[in-house]
């Protein structure tokens, strides 16, 4: 009888961007004890993390905020142009909302903040590398009212047609919570009746902000079942991600908007 091959899992490869290199030194130890994740480079300042982000072309980048001499806002949207493949995650020993929601605007999938245990980082790298946003409950409801307002004040376009202040990724999540006409609420309720009651139980938690180990506890099923859940929703109900799921739910009374 033959044996049966392994499966090689490959490792995410994760580039480090911190401008003091102490902090540089104890993350890569602490992320290559643990199996899976590798650090293939890292950098000090925002040019040397566009160029190593060119070279070596990692799965995801952990984002120092302050660079010293620099923001690590200003390099941002340059690392995902020329890294198009990796997810970035924010390490942060700051608590701003409005820096916050100005990074995930530019196109982060989650923040870390340095006050939290290693164990919080490596899971968060690893969500993030699964295409999965890494927001706290608080920072998610933040981040959620504030695009409530900004809906409700509505949005001025300027001559070239884009709004002002407002990113691509907001415009359509406002315009998720723009009033429904009679047409469009008949294609919604369509969609919504597609979903399974337990898929409806998903929607639900996930507008509670849990995550999936969360879900799938809370519910007494495995991740898994929790994202092949996941999947048939988006293309149910025809979002994106979790973020427009959790903006969708709210809108449409499938879970209650964070006050």
């Amino acid at each position: 009888m033959r044996p049966m091959p392994s499966t090689i899992v490959q490792a995410v490869r994760i580039l480090l961007i911190d401008d003091q290199v102490i902090v540089r030194e104890g993350l890569r130890l602490l992320l290559e004890s643990q199996p899976g994740l590798t650090v293939v480079s890292d950098a000090a300042s925002a040019k040397e993390a566009v160029d190593h982000a060119r070279s070596s072309q990692p799965d995801v980048i952990l984002l120092d905020l302050d660079l010293g001499d620099s923001h690590g806002l200003s390099c941002l949207t340059e690392l995902l142009e020329v890294a198009p493949k990796a997810r970035v995650l924010i390490l942060t020993g700051v608590y701003d909302l409005e820096v916050h929601h100005a990074a995930i605007s530019s196109g982060a999938m989650g923040i870390v903040r340095k006050l939290e245990a290693g164990d919080v980082l490596v899971k968060a790298i690893r969500k993030v590398s699964a295409g999965e946003v890494w927001l706290d409950g608080v920072l998610m409801a933040r981040v959620l009212s504030d695009l409530w307002t900004a809906r409700s004040q509505g949005a001025e376009e300027n001559g070239n047609g884009h709004t002002n202040g407002v990113s691509d990724k907001e415009r359509k999540v406002a315009e998720m919570w723009r009033p429904k006409n009679s047409g469009s609420d008949e294609y919604e309720a369509v969609k919504i009746a597609r979903l399974t009651e337990r898929e409806r139980e998903v929607v639900t938690l996930i507008g509670e902000g849990l995550r999936n180990q969360q879900i799938a506890d809370r519910l007494c099923i495995s991740v898994i079942t929790v994202r092949h859940h996941l999947s048939s929703v988006f293309s149910k109900v025809e979002v994106g991600d979790r973020f427009e799921l959790a903006i969708y739910s709210y809108r449409h009374g499938l879970a209650k908007p964070p006050m």
